[in-house]
């Protein structure tokens, strides 16, 4: 394995060394959340991974951590896209690159290491014009 790539996400190089970074993944919804909750956690828990906090930050975002092992980590990005969740450009990087990492790993003696991730999900269908005006922010 390219051991740039895996210093840059920050993977251990040895299979005994449990990573400790969380990597952090921002996402944009158009649909309902209602909807959206049940949905994530099902296909999450089809991937193989589970959800160890759930927190309201605001009543148009939530965050998730979670933890998947890094063989099923392109079945989470392709649940995430499926769902309608729209990546940030710093997403799809950090997920490219676990798939990248996940290729090489699999050949390795430990090929089931755990990734902590947290998703962060701005809801913008639940966004107002009245929560504009209060944020302060401009429509020009």
């Amino acid at each position: 394995m390219d051991s740039n790539l895996t210093s840059r996400i920050g993977l251990a190089a040895s299979p005994a060394v449990r990573p400790s970074q969380t990597f952090d993944l921002y996402a944009y919804c158009y649909g309902d959340r209602l909807s959206l909750i049940p949905q994530l956690t099902s296909a999450l828990n089809q991937c193989g991974g589970w959800i160890l906090e759930r927190r309201t930050l605001s009543p148009t975002a939530m965050d998730f951590c979670l933890e998947i092992q890094l063989v099923s980590i392109v079945e989470l990005y392709g649940a995430l896209v499926a769902l309608g969740l729209e990546l940030t450009r710093a997403a799809h990087a950090i997920l490219t690159d676990l798939c990248t990492c996940r290729k090489h790993i699999a050949r390795s003696r430990n090929p089931h290491q755990i990734v902590t991730l947290r998703l962060e999900i701005a809801f913008l269908a639940d966004v107002t014009l009245h929560s504009i005006l209060m944020t302060g922010s401009s429509l020009a």
